[in-house]
């Protein structure tokens, strides 16, 4: 009966997990059910439209150079990687809170992309089928994290992590497009040793195809000039429309140069619905993505959450990150349904949206809309653009992706910063990129927890005048039997164990007979450090000493209650904070006073304070 039964709990099961899942979204729903967007068509002007159309031109403009070498870096089809900027630049604006926030392909996510498809096996699906199998599991875990109010998390991931993972990204697109700028292509594994190898092969046997590194080196030297003398031009759209007019004029195809179309030719056509990838053989792909797909979507929300916190600060707006990560799903989930690859907030492309006049959310709509148009009209020229200009194009924005000033900042504040940025910034060179993000998040995460939980004790006394003092000399240690200890700080289970081992070394002196434990700026009292509490109090009775505890806060005392330990310690021995911070250690010492049956006693009193530098 037991296994006739078993089908029906799996299924009575499945149905509980998702009327949870349906709850958890509509409770989401009905704290704002309107698409932000909704409000602004409803308050709509000329004005904003004007300000709206201008300003989304000038991001599509912006974005189809960049979608090209995007295209080149993940080595996807260019029009895969325009759709990205169409179809996800559409949905993201849709749920976005932001007003100038502009989803699409990026540096980021092409140098995952190219990281995730070197690392898989050959398989019969096609490049673009993995990846739109990894798009899909990002968008789901955005849309997810959004929905449980996650967006809140990511304070917890060091800036230092972003910044050296930016920094490596940039070494590697940079490393990547060598080849295409020299015309000695790529090795066959794209990793930083292999291309180095590489490189270092072709040199020393003169493979240099020199049109081709003219055309390159030539696109650089003008893409700084324009950069240094006109930084107000889009320097990367001059490029394109002088080289692809070069490769038309003097036929460079003929003498060998790679354009454009050898790499994957941009169709002039409308993106087509394809459907959500999780065919029999994507479904077996899941597993060997997740890992990449969660720290794609990681990075994906920090950047978001940065960018959309930047710009709001700038414009004076408000943003709701959660909402950020279901648009940012959004934007994902509706880019590989029409077969494009995943995106994620682009920075520069939505600060020109700030400060080309952008005023509400449909200047992302109206940017997607040009884009289709401007992508229809140009695809044929597109075709004839060379590759190493593309790659030099690349090579620039891989130099301004590094945040230099911010670099200096993480490696010289303090020696654990200067740890987690070597460790991520190597990680991204040498390992996997998920497993960057990983290491970097953990060390930080690491560190952080080794400094809360490092408390230490400082022995006082009273003088003569009643007043309180430290007591520097041990030799000047008044005979005592009841110890004040005051406990300031992190009370979690990383500090449970210190914690309790500096009290049992108070406890090895036998004339104290009672402890009492100050906890009024103690915070955040968890199950290890409540155990840890009760132990001690088992250990002392033993010995026929006693543990009191004064200045228990609300919060303290809930969770000294819910535990159980309330009763266990007694409710006699724990006195509550008052207004008047010293009443309650009053209160304990009149007790303690009680216990030992004496009228006074003498007292010592340990006070934290931060250790000395060295």
């Amino acid at each position: 009966m037991d296994d006739r039964s078993r089908p029906e709990q799996v299924a009575s099961k499945v149905l509980n997990t998702a009327v949870e899942g349906l709850t958890d979204v509509a409770d989401y729903l009905k704290t704002d059910p309107v698409p932000p967007i909704y409000r602004e068509i409803r308050r709509y002007d000329r004005a904003k439209l004007r300000a709206d159309l201008m300003s989304g031109a000038t991001v599509a403009l912006m974005t189809i150079p960049q979608a090209i070498g995007f295209a080149l870096v993940a080595g996807l089809p260019v029009q895969s990687v325009l759709a990205c900027a169409i179809i996800g630049g559409l949905f993201c604006a849709l749920f976005t809170t932001s007003r100038h926030l502009i989803f699409g392909p990026t540096n980021t996510i092409s140098i995952i992309v190219a990281g995730m498809l070197a690392s898989l096996p050959a398989t019969e699906l096609t490049a673009l089928q993995k990846v739109l199998v990894f798009g899909c599991l990002v968008g789901l875990i955005q849309i997810g994290a959004g929905v449980l109010k996650l967006g809140g998390l990511t304070q917890f991931v060091s800036r230092t992590v972003v910044v050296a993972y930016a920094a490596g990204v940039a070494v590697l697109i940079a490393a990547g497009q060598i080849g295409n700028l020299l015309g000695i292509g790529q090795p066959e594994h794209v990793d930083l040793i292999n291309i180095a190898r590489h490189l270092v092969t072709s040199l020393v046997q003169l493979e240099i195809h020199p049109p081709t590194a003219l055309i390159g080196a030539s696109s650089l030297l003008l893409l700084l000039v324009i950069r240094r003398l006109r930084p107000n031009w889009s320097e990367g759209l001059v490029i394109m429309i002088l080289a692809g007019a070069a490769a038309y004029f003097l036929k460079l195809d003929e003498q060998g140069v790679e354009l454009v179309r050898d790499a994957g030719a941009v169709a002039g056509t409308m993106p087509i619905f394809t459907g959500f990838p999780l065919s029999g053989q994507g479904a077996l792909l899941v597993p060997q993505v997740f890992s990449v797909a969660l720290a794609a979507a990681i990075l994906g929300t920090l950047e978001a959450i940065s960018i959309t916190t930047t710009l709001a600060t700038r414009a004076g707006q408000r943003v709701d990150p959660n909402r950020e990560l279901v648009a940012m799903g959004a934007g994902n989930l509706g880019a590989v349904t029409f077969g494009a690859m995943p995106g994620s907030a682009s920075f520069v492309r939505s600060a020109l949206n700030l400060h080309a006049g952008g005023r509400t959310q449909m200047a992302g709509v109206f940017s997607s809309g040009l884009l289709l148009v401007i992508v229809l009209a140009v695809a044929r020229f597109a075709n004839l653009i060379p590759t190493a200009a593309l790659a030099a194009m690349l090579m620039l924005v891989a130099w301004r992706l590094v945040d230099w000033d911010r670099m200096r900042i993480v490696r010289r504040a303090t020696r654990s910063d200067a740890i987690v940025f070597w460790t991520t910034f190597l990680c991204t060179l040498f390992l996997d990129l998920d497993t960057a993000i990983f290491a970097g998040v953990g060390i930080s995460l690491a560190s952080f927890l080794r400094k809360a939980a490092a408390p230490t004790l400082q022995e006082y006394t009273f003088s003569d005048t009643g007043a309180l003092t430290e007591l520097d000399d041990d030799n000047q240690r008044p005979h005592s039997e009841i110890s004040i200890i005051h406990v300031e700080g992190e009370l979690f289970f990383g500090a449970a164990d210190i914690f309790q081992q500096q009290v049992r070394q108070l406890a090895e002196n036998e004339d104290i007979k009672v402890f009492v434990l100050r906890l009024k700026n103690a915070r955040h009292l968890d199950a290890t450090t409540v155990m840890a509490l009760l132990e001690l109090t088992a250990s002392l009775k033993e010995n026929g000493r006693h543990l009191l505890i004064s200045g228990v806060t609300d919060d303290v005392e809930r969770v000294l209650r819910d535990s159980g330990a309330l009763d266990r310690i007694g409710a006699g021995n724990i006195f509550p904070a008052e207004t008047n911070p010293t009443v309650s250690t009053k209160r304990a010492l009149q007790r303690a006073q009680e216990i030992l049956q004496k009228k006074s006693a003498g007292i010592r009193i340990f006070y934290d304070r931060p250790q000395k530098k060295a």
